[in-house]
C-alpha cells in the first residue's frame, strides 16, 4: 500500500513535490472550487485550519474544474480569490481532475480508501472531504454539504 506522504502532488506553482511534509498531521483533504455554492466553506475550513493548525492538523486544498466549470481560474487567480475573499492560509495546491482516467494519484488514492456511499468511489461535487489520521489511513469521507464545522468533533478525537 502506498503511504499518503508518498503520493506526488503538484504544487500551485506547478512544481510536484509529495506530501512528506505532512507526515504526522492530521489531514482533512477537500476538493475546491471558487463560483459553487459550498464556496463558502472555504470560511469554515480557514477556521478549521486556525484552530487547530498548533496541535498537528492541516487542510489541504485541490481545486477541481470538474464540476460545472465551476473553478475556471488559473492558479494565480485561484489563490488570489481565496486569500482576498476568505484570507486562506491553508495549503491550495493545483488544480486536479478528482474523477476519470486523469483523476489526480491523490485523488485515486483517498477515493479507493473511502468510497462514498453503496461503495462507489466516484466523488460527486466540490468539497468532498476527506479525513486521514496521522498515521496516512483515511479515517472518514464527508459528503460536499457536510459542513466544516461539523467534523470538528472528529478533529477533535483524532488529535
Amino acid at each position: 500500500m502506498t503511504a499518503i506522504t508518498d503520493i506526488l502532488v503538484r504544487k500551485a506553482d506547478g512544481s510536484e513535490t509529495d506530501l512528506s511534509d505532512y507526515a504526522g498531521k492530521l489531514l482533512l483533504i477537500v476538493n475546491t472550487a471558487s463560483k459553487c455554492g459550498f464556496t463558502p466553506q472555504y470560511e469554515g475550513l480557514e477556521a478549521l485550519h486556525r484552530k487547530f493548525a498548533d496541535r498537528g492538523f492541516e487542510v489541504l486544498g485541490f481545486p477541481c474544474n470538474q464540476f460545472g466549470a465551476q473553478e475556471p481560474g488559473d492558479a494565480q487567480e485561484i489563490a488570489t480569490f481565496c486569500s482576498l475573499t476568505y484570507d486562506v492560509t491553508f495549503p491550495v495546491f493545483a488544480k486536479v481532475d478528482v474523477n476519470g482516467p486523469d483523476a489526480a494519484p491523490i485523488f485515486r488514492h483517498l477515493k479507493k480508501e473511502a468510497p462514498g456511499v453503496l461503495g462507489t468511489e466516484g466523488i460527486k461535487w466540490n468539497f468532498t472531504k476527506f479525513l486521514v489520521d496521522r498515521d496516512g489511513k483515511v479515517v472518514d469521507r464527508y459528503a460536499p454539504t457536510t459542513k466544516p464545522e461539523d467534523i470538528e468533533k472528529d478533529i477533535e478525537k483524532l488529535l
